[in-house]
């Protein structure tokens, strides 16, 4: 049995009812998420996540696939949403770290994809003076319950994500766009240019004939793309805190 890592973790296992689990504090940023500059989301995150961050879309095999992200930084490695070791006080921490050091992986038996995917863990997160998740009867304890229902709603929410983004690709409403700025009075550092990005064209949008826009309304596609489009306002707030941040050192 082969089971692929999600993006980030290390080396994942699958979790048995009698481990015990070093579970993160609140707010804790993974090891991961601390040099990223970008991070998935899904679907149903772009309401909550647009409020703080610009959410694009990426592909990694040259416009085959795309995936929504919430950009976190404006060069490579830099998360603007660090506080100490936790998240940003107030700011929406998407899904994909949450659900850390947990995961649902897909698995290969003799090279076939199996069909259901596996509730995995990082495997350096398990420890004897971790916290039980399971009862000695092997019942889901309450706090497993939670951490149960994030990952499956996540991964069902990923599938619908990843239909929406095909039909936006099919549609050909994807453009690449990139954003420069230079920050006010020089704070921050020089001038910065993100490149690698796709939005919704809003042009495009209006030239779709009644069956598509009915088809984007009913698979609530529409409302989110008009969340994505303002969002892209926030790269203004990433330089803010660019700003803030180099003045506080």
């Amino acid at each position: 049995m082969d089971i692929a890592p999600p993006f980030g973790y290390q080396d994942i296992v699958a979790l048995q009812r009698n481990a015990k689990v070093r579970l993160p504090q609140a707010g804790e940023v993974p090891a991961f998420a601390r040099t990223l500059n970008a991070i998935p989301l899904s679907l149903a995150e772009f309401a909550p996540a647009m409020r703080e961050y610009p959410i694009v879309f990426t592909s990694g095999d040259q416009g085959k696939t795309f995936t929504p992200v919430a950009v976190l930084g404006l060069t490579a490695g830099e998360n603007l949403f660090l506080k100490g070791e936790g998240w940003a006080p107030k700011a929406y921490v998407p899904a994909y770290a949450r659900r850390y050091p947990f995961c649902m992986a897909q698995v290969r038996v003799q090279d076939k994809v199996q069909e259901n995917r596996l509730i995995c863990v990082e495997k350096s997160f398990l420890d004897d003076a971790g916290e039980a998740l399971f009862d000695d009867a092997g019942k889901a304890l309450p706090r497993w319950e939670n951490i149960q229902r994030l990952l499956t709603e996540f991964e069902a929410d990923l599938e619908r994500t990843r239909e929406a983004c095909s039909i936006l690709s099919d549609y050909a409403l994807l453009e690449p766009f990139s954003m420069q700025a230079t920050p006010k009075d020089g704070g921050g550092g020089g001038a910065v240019q993100l490149t690698g990005m796709h939005r919704v064209s809003e042009a495009k949008l209006n030239e779709l004939n009644a069956n598509q826009l009915k088809n984007l309304m009913r698979k609530g596609i529409l409302p989110r793309a008009y969340l994505h489009l303002v969002s892209i306002e926030n790269f203004a707030r990433l330089l803010e805190r660019r700003a803030a941040r180099g003045t506080a050192k």
